[in-house]
């Protein structure tokens, strides 16, 4: 076939529609308007940066001229935004004109005008597309009038399918396009951007921060301030942004940054806050990683620090979304979320269980565990309900799974006998950690989904969330442990959150029931949330290591710590080597001799203990040579003196234990 007469702009037409993939309902809406169908004169398509209004709005172009259409299209970016512009242009087009608008959010000023001065006069069989950033203001809907003329549309992302098909039409190899689509979603530019590096072939690399750059510069542009930016990070970071959660890092204009933030194109807002596209969130996370890393750690533990203090502060009815936030900041790199989906927000919700609940709950454990395992059940729905919750289906109320945190505050006998779990578990902190007064063990048990049982799920999601949610909040906890029954799935999640398998495994109902627990005095919280930090901030994934263990000491071993740690206060060789270094008192990083100073000091503060400070502060903190020296000293008769160093250092031990066994520090 000869090429005469034909132009570039031919062949250019010809490889847009060989390689353009999707759009297909956008496009058969287009062409029944361009047949006559009179249901809209105007297309408003609105979508993220990158997502492809322009790509397609050339096809509809092509479309357009190939049935015989005029066809004008005006692109803000280089046509000047006033309405002198707008009306020589539409003059170009005459009769059977299809006028396509790209880049309508560098024109958004001009959205009334062109609502009710251009657009009215052009031909009746005009066809006018229009595409930017921004939704259609609500002035549009509020015309009825405009009702009927206008159709808009929000431009999704390509779906999986069509994601693989743009990448194959740019010679990306099959077996390197699924990590392709892992980075870059549906997002048609991003894919894009991502397929330059993927069609060098499997020795090809993983996209880089130039195919981030880009992205980042088409999708959001220019910011005004540093404090603007630092907001975006906020919101890339966390699952949903509030305005209460953006104060925590930008102080006093949080408002303002809010309200902001909620106007971008790429943020959406939701029931619980905002948040932006997805490929946006990566973006930007990625930049600061690579640009900043010490931003991005900075952002990173502060936006934790205060999602923790949320948690442990939060009612009952917020902990659940607060939880899930703290987990998605371990998302990707940090194993500690691996298992949860985030899938199906807001279909199912946590709640208490209720007595009406019963028969539900017990039924559906006789099915899945057996009914051995349902009279357990039903022995903890008496014994402790309020640690008992099920779940249910947003809409209908129905109850959709049952889990169970129990508390154990001793081995009683009726419990150990009712369950082997809690005879196991009181066993084994017997032989490795004996709990102490005032301390718990808890259990997580049952964690029922008939739709995925032992599996991960929506359901499950809530299942992991609420463990999550004691740990953080537990007071004076000694150990946790975990009931699994395919522990062979979630091996490795054990093993990522450190809790280790206990020997042998339970066998109930003819189901094997694995047992994982952690002694949370020998690994504390903060620490262990340190360590997945570190995967967060590094993107890499540390290899396997044992965390250094606090000594758990008994009542009386502490005691008489306490005693040789005030003999030795003037030696830091001594206390270096006492045992309450090695154990959770210091695990804060304040020294020990602080620590025994602020409990001495703080003896003074009791309007009846004022001789007791001063027994204890001259006997140990004072140049005396023996206990009688400092009776002299303090003009007492010895017997005297001793009856009040006696109590004071009781009073001293006293406090340290409290702060040895209370979370408020041993959780930190």
């Amino acid at each position: 076939m000869s090429d005469h007469g034909r132009t570039i702009g031919d062949r250019l037409r010809r490889t847009r529609e060989r390689v353009f993939v999707g759009r297909t309902a956008e496009r058969e809406m287009f062409a029944s308007a361009l047949r006559g169908d009179e249901s809209f004169a105007v297309l408003y398509v609105h979508g993220v940066g990158g997502v492809g209004k322009t790509a397609l709005l050339r096809v509809l172009a092509d479309d357009a001229r190939a049935a015989g259409r005029s066809v004008v299209e005006v692109d803000l970016r280089t046509t000047g935004p006033t309405p002198p512009a707008f009306e020589a242009a539409a003059a170009a087009g005459g009769d059977g004109l299809v006028l396509l608008i790209d880049t309508f959010e560098q024109g958004q000023a001009l959205e009334g005008w062109l609502r009710t001065g251009l657009l009215p006069q052009l031909p009746y069989d005009s066809l006018v597309v229009v595409a930017g950033r921004l939704p259609p203001d609500a002035a549009w809907r509020a015309d009825p009038a405009w009702h009927t003329a206008l159709r808009v549309i929000a431009l999704p992302d390509l779906g999986p399918g069509e994601a693989d098909a743009l990448l194959a039409n740019r010679g990306v190899p099959a077996t390197a396009r699924p990590e392709l689509i892992a980075f870059a979603g549906g997002h048609p530019l991003a894919l894009a951007l991502a397929a330059e590096v993927g069609s060098r072939g499997p020795g090809g690399q993983r996209p880089g921060h130039t195919v981030v750059e880009v992205l980042l510069d088409s999708l959001v542009g220019d910011v005004p301030s540093a404090e603007h930016r630092r907001a975006l990070e906020v919101c890339a970071h966390v699952e949903v942004t509030t305005e209460e959660l953006l104060r925590s890092a930008v102080g006093e204009r949080a408002a303002e940054l809010f309200g902001w933030l909620r106007g971008l194109p790429f943020v959406e807002t939701g029931a619980h806050g905002v948040y932006p596209h997805d490929i946006v969130r990566d973006a930007l996370s990625r930049d600061l990683r690579w640009r900043d890393p010490e931003g991005f750690a900075s952002l990173h533990i502060g936006v934790r620090d205060h999602l923790v203090g949320r948690i442990r502060a939060a009612a009952e009815l917020d902990v659940a979304e607060a939880t899930r936030s703290l987990l998605f900041l371990y998302r990707g790199e940090g194993r500690i979320a691996d298992y949860i989906t985030w899938q199906g927000r807001g279909e199912v919700y946590e709640d208490g269980y209720r007595p009406a609940d019963r028969d539900t709950v017990l039924a559906m454990v006789t099915e899945h565990e057996g009914p051995d395992s349902a009279a357990i059940a039903a022995f903890w729905l008496d014994r402790q309900p309020g640690g008992c919750h099920v779940h249910r289906h947003a809409e209908s109320g129905a109850v959709v799974g049952f889990s169970a945190w129990l508390r154990l505050t001793g081995p009683k006998p009726d419990e150990i006998s009712a369950d082997p779990v809690a005879a196991t578990v009181w066993r084994h902190a017997e032989e490795h950690g004996p709990v102490r007064d005032g301390e718990h063990i808890a259990v997580s048990r049952f964690n029922i989904d008939p739709a995925a049982y032992a599996r991960t799920s929506p359901v499950v999601d809530h299942f992991v969330t609420r463990v999550m949610a004691e740990w953080v909040r537990a007071e004076r906890l000694a150990w946790s442990f975990v009931s699994i029954t395919d522990p062979e799935f979630w091996a490795a999640q054990m093993r990522v959150i450190e809790h280790e398998r206990l020997q042998p495994d339970l066998v109930i109902d003819g189901l094997v029931t694995a047992l994982h627990g952690h002694d949370w005095r020998a690994a504390p919280l903060e620490p262990w949330l340190r360590r997945h930090d570190e995967e967060v901030l590094t993107g890499r994934r540390p290899a396997r290591h044992e965390p250094a263990r606090r000594a758990v000491l008994s009542r009386p071993d502490f005691d008489a710590a306490v005693r040789a740690a005030l003999r030795d206060q003037g030696r830091e060789d001594l206390l270096d080597a006492n045992p309450l270094c090695a154990g959770r008192l210091t695990s804060d990083g304040k020294g020990l001799r602080a620590l025994l100073v602020e409990a001495v000091a703080a003896l003074a503060d009791d309007r009846r203990g004022a001789k007791r400070h001063d027994a204890v502060h001259t006997t140990y903190f004072l140049r005396v040579p023996n206990q009688e020296a400092a009776a002299e000293r303090l003009g007492l008769p010895f017997s005297t003196y001793r009856r009040h160093l006696t109590a004071g250092v009781a009073l001293v031990c006293e406090r340290l234990w409290d702060r040895e066994l209370s979370s408020e520090w041993a959780g930190k």
